[in-house]
């Protein structure tokens, strides 16, 4: 599933590329991809312009001219492709916004969703998110605050979008193995130093996966060589194992609520 350095990428490339086009066609090749009737949906977006790619979290929000929102989550399997018919991968796309001739392909649509929203209603959906660890009003000190006197594992704590928003599956195992944590914890146990050096694990990760691109397994367009980079980069996310790159002992694969999770049992510590 992208998380905060997938989509963060995906907002930085698409700033670039569609501010300010117009919207000449729209595909609904999936009508529950989107909230409204597929014509009605196509008819509010043809003639507008994208002014604004924002992310919040693991969302994207099309700010358009005319103060609505496309709201986007790609929840597991989604992505995302910017270009023309010759060049698109070849996949089923669930919605197709035209840029003349250029389109932006949305891919794998099937949990995800693009909705047509008011500002107020958008502001509803994300009401219930909890902050994002590298906003600016964020620090060291605000950090252990929230996570102080928290109960429950590592791994089921950053992943909760209502704790702290954006981290998934992927990068919540990378930070515990940044932080010398196992995933499995259990956040009483840690002490404040402790989680000073959990909060410097999740800045540093989440900066360097957005800096190379993520790990998402598609280019957004037929000349980016930036997304994915970040996918050889993984420590201990699937590489049930591989020899650990701090301490050389295998990386190992275990079950935390229903979720996978990797890590060195050797280098990585409960308390």
């Amino acid at each position: 599933m992208p998380e905060w350095p997938e989509m963060e990428n995906y907002r930085s490339l698409l700033s670039a590329l569609l501010l300010d086009k117009e919207i000449s066609g729209v595909v609904i090749n999936r009508e529950k991809s989107v909230n409204l009737e597929p014509e009605v949906f196509g008819q509010e977006l043809i003639g507008r312009k994208i002014i604004f790619v924002e992310r919040r979290a693991k969302y994207l929000i099309f700010h358009l001219n005319n103060g609505r929102r496309l709201l986007l989550h790609l929840m597991l399997g989604g992505l995302l492709y910017f270009g023309n018919d010759k060049d698109k991968p070849k996949r089923n796309t669930q919605v197709e916004i035209q840029f003349g001739d250029q389109t932006l392909y949305f891919i794998g649509l099937r949990l995800g969703y693009l909705h047509l929203l008011t500002a107020k209603q958008t502001e509803e959906v994300l009401s219930e998110l909890g902050p994002e660890l590298l906003d600016r009003r964020m620090n060291e000190e605000k950090f252990v605050k929230l996570l102080s006197g928290r109960k429950g594992m590592l791994k089921t704590t950053l992943v909760n979008q209502n704790i702290v928003a954006g981290i998934g599956n992927c990068y919540a195992d990378e930070i515990a193995f940044a932080a010398e944590l196992r995933p499995d914890v259990k956040l009483q146990e840690l002490d404040e130093q402790d989680l000073i050096r959990l909060y410097k694990a999740v800045r540093d990760v989440l900066m360097d996966a957005a800096e190379h691109g993520g790990y998402m397994e598609l280019p957004l367009t037929a000349d980016d060589k930036l997304t994915g980079g970040y996918n050889d980069l993984c420590k201990v996310y699937d590489r049930e194992g591989e020899s650990c790159v701090r301490c050389g002992h295998p990386i190992v694969k275990t079950e935390l609520a229903s979720r996978k999770a990797f890590y060195c049992a050797d280098c990585q510590h409960g308390k």
